[in-house]
């Protein structure tokens, strides 16, 4: 289905505003009408400590929907859209809006179309939305909003036109960049990774910052203790104030709290730390000084180093693809994602039927680089 870009140029109808039971059912049943509509997110990561979807939006050629999940504690109707196979989602950089839908919702998706991913596999100089919204349809967004509170309520009216415009175009959008991708031979290869991008893995949680900080040399096991207090401290503060952690105090003045230990509280100020900062939570970091100066020694946990023939597959092929993805003028990971240049460097396939099965969900990237791969990797 083609949309008629320069009627949607014009002065926009104001968007639906869904804050009850009843607005989005009847928006559910009109999302349902359509083939494809587009879909984004607005969550709170820059204002809570524990981030949140705030906004959901949609849109279909003629009307755009402002969702609020804050006055509505069951989204649960909302399955059905994101589960049907024969309505066709459309976001732009869909992997961070997918985790959070299914983070805070339980939301599976299918059925997607990433025009984010759909530049990057055309080649495009940029991916950034702002940047295609001008390019395509002379439409400028206000970046400002990306770190906008959205948890806050009511929002204003010009949060209100940068959440619409967030999906108001990617339809019209979606068929610019399949129609190239078709006259490209790409189409085939986008649509393999769109599935792929249905299957969302959940982010694995980083290992602590007393584990991997190292700031220019390695903590010794009495400082890494410290810092291991002073992030529990740290957490306990965020959490008591609703605040992102880094709002409380940055890695890097905890790393050097750790290594130059204060005696007095005043000493803080000279470790980077505000008078604000001194002020409000003072008393608590020293306290977590102390207590990491007397505490058992934490142990870092061992990470097993993979076997240097892994590792020299997986070198092999990193340079292979760098070179291929020159000649095709794309990005390394759209000539082969990470996950599946590491599975290959794992399994070593020594048969081009091996290799097929271990490239099953990208039959597009097999034809292609199928020999080449296998010559790569015994090489």
């Amino acid at each position: 289905m083609h949309y008629n870009y320069e009627t949607m140029t014009t002065s926009l109808a104001p968007p639906v505003w869904v804050d009850s039971y009843d607005a989005m059912e009847a928006m559910i049943t009109r999302l349902g009408d359509w083939p494809a509509i587009a879909v984004d997110t607005e969550s709170n990561s820059l204002h809570a400590y524990r981030e949140q979807v705030c906004l959901i939006q949609f849109s279909t050629e003629q009307v755009d929907f402002l969702l609020d999940p804050l006055a509505l504690p069951d989204l649960s109707p909302l399955s059905e859209i994101f589960t049907n196979s024969d309505l066709e989602k459309v976001f732009h950089a869909a992997e961070y809006d997918l985790i959070c839908l299914k983070r805070d919702f339980g939301f599976t998706v299918t059925s997607l179309f990433d025009t984010r991913w759909a530049v990057r596999i055309l080649g495009y100089p940029g991916d950034g939305l702002e940047r295609l919204l001008a390019e395509k349809f002379g439409v400028r967004l206000n970046k400002k909003f990306q770190k906008a509170n959205w948890a806050r309520r009511p929002l204003n009216a010009e949060q209100i036109n940068y959440a619409r415009l967030d999906t108001h175009y990617l339809l019209a959008l979606k068929d610019m960049l399949q129609d190239e991708l078709v006259r490209k031979g790409l189409l085939e290869l986008a649509i393999e990774d769109f599935r792929r991008a249905c299957h969302v893995e959940m982010p694995e949680s980083r290992p602590a910052l007393w584990e991997r900080a190292k700031n220019g040399r390695q903590l010794s096991s009495r400082e890494r203790t410290i810092l291991k207090e002073l992030c529990e401290c740290r957490e306990r503060i965020a959490e008591k104030l609703d605040r992102p952690t880094f709002k409380v105090c940055s890695d890097k003045q905890l790393v050097d709290i750790a290594q130059l230990p204060p005696s007095h509280t005043d000493e803080l100020l000279g470790l980077g730390l505000s008078h604000r900062q001194v002020q409000n939570w003072g008393r608590e970091l020293m306290q977590a000084v102390a207590q990491g100066m007397a505490a058992p020694l934490v142990q870092r946990r061992r990470v097993r180093r993979p076997d240097e023939a892994f590792l020299e597959r997986l070198e092999a092929l990193k340079q292979w693809r760098k070179k291929v993805a020159r000649n095709m003028k794309v990005e390394s990971d759209v000539v082969l994602p990470r996950s599946m240049m590491e599975r290959l460097a794992e399994q070593t396939p020594g048969s081009l039927k091996q290799l097929q099965e271990l490239m099953l969900e990208s039959p597009w990237r097999f034809a292609r680089f199928g020999p080449l791969l296998l010559q790569v990797m015994k090489g």
